[in-house]
C-alpha cells in the first residue's frame, strides 16, 4: 500500500520523531511504498530520513499556501491512506479531511485538546484533568503561551480555534493512542471510543544479551529533551538529596539546558553530574552497559515515555514520577519505583534504594525486560499498524473499484 506520513519536522529531535523514522523504515522494508509530508528539517539524521521515506514533500511557511501544498502532495502521491504524526497547521489538517482519503493520527501528547499542549499548569506544574473548555481561557489563562518561534515572548491562541482542531480531529478515521490515559483524555474530549485504538510505540529490540555491569560507578542516567515538564530541575533537586556516592550522565538538550547546568552547580552537583548533550540513538546502549538506574523526572503527564520501554529491553530498572501514562509499564516494587508525582525526598530514597542494593536492581531489570518483550513486541506493532491501515483501505476501495 502507498502511505503518506505527515510530521510537523524532518528528521531526528524527540519521541514522535523516533516513532516516525522507525516505522517507516520497517513499513518500507516490508514493501509498502512511503512518502512524507513535512515541515523544517532538524538538521539530524537527515540522510536515514531520506532513505526511510523515498518520496517528500516539504510544506512551505503557513503564509504560503499550505491548503494548497497538501492538496498537490495528495495529487501527486496518491496514498492509499494517510498517516498523521505531530501537525499543529489546520490548513493542512483541513486538506487532508476534505481529500476523503482513509486518515490515521497517532496522537503523541496533547496538543490537539490542550491549547498549551502539556497538560499542566505553567505556573504551579498542576496536571489538568479538564477537557478543552472555557476554563482554559479564564482561570487558566491558556489563550497566551510562550512564543517558542522568536520575536515577541508572548503568542495568542484562539480558544475556538481549538475548538476547530478538535473537531476536525474528530473525523479522523483512527485515533492511535500510546497508553489507557490518552485514550481517556480523548474522550474526555468528545472523541468516538469506536475510533481510538491503542497501541504503544514499541521500540526496537535492544542488542541481544546487553546488560549492564551494574558496577561501583553507581551510575544513575537520564535520557530525554531538557524541557521544563521533563523535570530535569527536579531531578537535580533529588539527587541533591541522594545520600549514596553517585554519577549522573544527562543525555540530550533543550532550552531548560543552561538554567539546570547553573542549578546543578548551586546545589553542588557539578563534579556528579555531567551533560552530555544530543547522543544518536545507536551511542546510547554504551552508557546503558554501565548505568545501574535509569531516573525519569517528567513532572508534565507524560502520554507514555518510550524511554522508559526502550531502557526495560537492556534490563534496567527505572525510577520515576508517576505522571500520565507511565503507570501502564512501570509497576511500583516490580520493574522499578514509581513515585508520588514531585516528591523529591520519596525520589531520592528510590535513587538510594536501587544504588545500595544491586541485587535489587538487577531483579527489578530482569522484571522490566520480561514486561517489554511480552507485552511490546516490535514486529506485533508494526502487523497491527498495517491491519489499522488496511482496515481502512478495503472499505474505501470497495467503494470506489
Amino acid at each position: 500500500m502507498k502511505l503518506l506520513y505527515v510530521h510537523e519536522r524532518f528528521g531526528a529531535l524527540a519521541g514522535a520523531e523516533a516513532n516516525a523514522f522507525i516505522t517507516g523504515q520497517e513499513l518500507g522494508g516490508r514493501g509498502h511504498v512511503l512518502g512524507l509530508l513535512h515541515g523544517p528539517s532538524t538538521g539530524k539524521n537527515e540522510a536515514a530520513w531520506h532513505a526511510a521515506f523515498p518520496h517528500t514533500f516539504a510544506l512551505p511557511p503557513p503564509e504560503e499556501g499550505t491548503y494548497a501544498a497538501t492538496r498537490r502532495a495528495l495529487e501527486q502521491f496518491q496514498p492509499d491512506a494517510v498517516y498523521v504524526h505531530k501537525m499543529a497547521d489546520l490548513k493542512v489538517i483541513a486538506a487532508l479531511v476534505d481529500s476523503q482519503v482513509p486518515l490515521v493520527r497517532m496522537v503523541h501528547d496533547h496538543d490537539i485538546y490542550c491549547m498549551r499542549s502539556y497538560k499542566y499548569n505553567y505556573f504551579t506544574r498542576e496536571i489538568c484533568t479538564r477537557p478543552a473548555s472555557a476554563a482554559c481561557v479564564f482561570p487558566c489563562l491558556a489563550s497566551l503561551v510562550k512564543n517558542s518561534g522568536g520575536g515577541f515572548p508572548l503568542k495568542w491562541v484562539s480558544y475556538s480555534e481549538k475548538k476547530r482542531e478538535i473537531r476536525m480531529n474528530q473525523q479522523f478515521n483512527r485515533m492511535i493512542v500510546v497508553t489507557r490515559y490518552m485514550r481517556d483524555e480523548l474522550l474526555r474530549n468528545g472523541f468516538d471510543p469506536e475510533r481510538i485504538k491503542i497501541l504503544a510505540p514499541v521500540p526496537r529490540m535492544g542488542e541481544a544479551g546487553l546488560r549492564s555491569s551494574f558496577s561501583d560507578r553507581n551510575l544513575i542516567i537520564y535520557a530525554g529533551q531538557i524541557i521544563r515538564g521533563k523535570g530535569v530541575d527536579v531531578l537535580l533537586e533529588s539527587l541533591a538529596r541522594v545520600k549514596s556516592p553517585f554519577e549522573c550522565i544527562i543525555l540530550g538538550d533543550g532550552n531548560h539546558r543552561e538554567y539546570c547546568e547553573q542549578l546543578s552547580r548551586n546545589l553542588g552537583l557539578d563534579k556528579r553530574v555531567t551533560f552530555k548533550g544530543f547522543i544518536p540513538q545507536e551511542e546510547l546502549k554504551s552508557y546503558y552497559r554501565e548505568c545501574s538506574v535509569v531516573a525519569l523526572s517528567s513532572v508534565w503527564p507524560e502520554p507514555i515515555a518510550t524511554i522508559g520501554l526502550e531502557v526495560m529491553r537492556y534490563a534496567l530498572p527505572v525510577v520515576a514520577f508517576d505522571a500520565g501514562g507511565i503507570s501502564d509499564w512501570l509497576e511500583d516494587g516490580h520493574n522499578g519505583r514509581l513515585i508520588p508525582w514531585m516528591d523529591r525526598d520519596r525520589f531520592a530514597h528510590a535513587l538510594d534504594e536501587l544504588l545500595r542494593n544491586k541485587a535489587l536492581a538487577r531483579q527489578m531489570g530482569e522484571n522490566g525486560f520480561h514486561i517489554v518483550s511480552e507485552r511490546y513486541d516490535f514486529p506485533s506493532y508494526i502487523s497491527s499498524l498495517e491491519e489499522v491501515f488496511s482496515s481502512l483501505i478495503r472499505p474505501a476501495l470497495s467503494e470506489h473499484p
